[in-house]
């Protein structure tokens, strides 16, 4: 597939212009930022690791009836997606305390939560994407009541979902992000679907019985090993190749290491 114009570059991913109205090509880097972009570095072969890992929970996600942005993927770093309406609100959901939840509140990391927590912060990188209440996404009409009920009532069904897929591979799912976007239809109605990705990168997920950190938390707190714990959680999902001549296809890293086409600067 020939490369076609950029049309948004992330921390994380880069946009595309799909091949039919109303799609676009998702690429997954292998950069890595923290604390709002002020730490950066790459971990090798992570855009290919993630491309599969969110392939594969977007596609089960779909399964129990989640909505979501994925249509396929197109090869080792890029998906095909529907083109959204980003909705300005990351949404995270935490099981357990951890992070910034921890430093705000003085929670000892590791305490279970009395409950599934939902949190609401507003996609902005230059004010820090800072945490807000529902009365804040209402009156700056971010999302609509039915929208929030929507995202509210998907975020819990991937919440339990989530939990039993990881816990069936001994992983604990301590917190995630997610994000959703809007799509039309041809009578001008909107729907709210999931969008972004699920991978490491947006989930803290610990090793059940040794607590080990699997995820982008390696990086965050310059624990070292963030390529294989990467591959660890891709490779008890089923995602690597077993067989002790050769790599699995995943594995395939230095072939696939971050190349991008050129492509044309998308106009201002």
């Amino acid at each position: 597939m020939s490369r076609r114009r950029q049309i948004y570059e992330g921390k994380a991913k880069i946009l595309y212009e799909g091949p039919e109205p109303g799609t676009l090509i998702q690429y997954f880097k292998d950069d890595a930022t923290a604390f709002n972009a002020e730490k950066r570095g790459t971990i090798n072969g992570k855009g290919v690791i993630n491309n599969r890992i969110s392939e594969y929970v977007f596609t089960r996600l779909a399964h129990i009836g989640i909505p979501t942005h994925f249509i396929r993927r197109l090869n080792m770093r890029e998906q095909l997606v529907r083109q959204v309406e980003i909705i300005p609100i990351e949404v995270v959901v935490r099981n357990i305390a951890a992070g910034s939840i921890s430093k705000r509140l003085g929670i000892p990391e590791g305490d279970p939560l009395p409950h599934t927590l939902i949190e609401y912060y507003y996609k902005d990188d230059a004010l820090g994407d800072p945490l807000i209440s529902e009365e804040h996404i209402a009156c700056f009409n971010w999302a609509g009541p039915e929208e929030m009920q929507d995202i509210a009532s998907m975020a819990i069904r991937i919440n339990d979902f989530m939990s039993g897929m990881f816990a069936a591979i001994d992983i604990r799912l301590v917190d995630f992000k997610l994000e959703f976007g809007r799509i039309w239809d041809q009578d001008s109605y909107s729907r709210v679907i999931l969008a972004d990705e699920i991978s490491p990168d947006g989930c803290r997920l610990w090793d059940m019985k040794t607590g080990e950190k699997l995820d982008k938390d390696r990086f965050r707190r310059d624990l070292g090993g963030e390529e294989e714990a990467y591959q660890e959680v891709a490779r008890r999902l089923g995602l690597l190749g077993t067989d002790e001549n050769g790599p699995g296809e995943v594995f395939d890293f230095n072939a696939h290491r971050g190349r991008l086409r050129t492509s044309p600067k998308p106009k201002k």
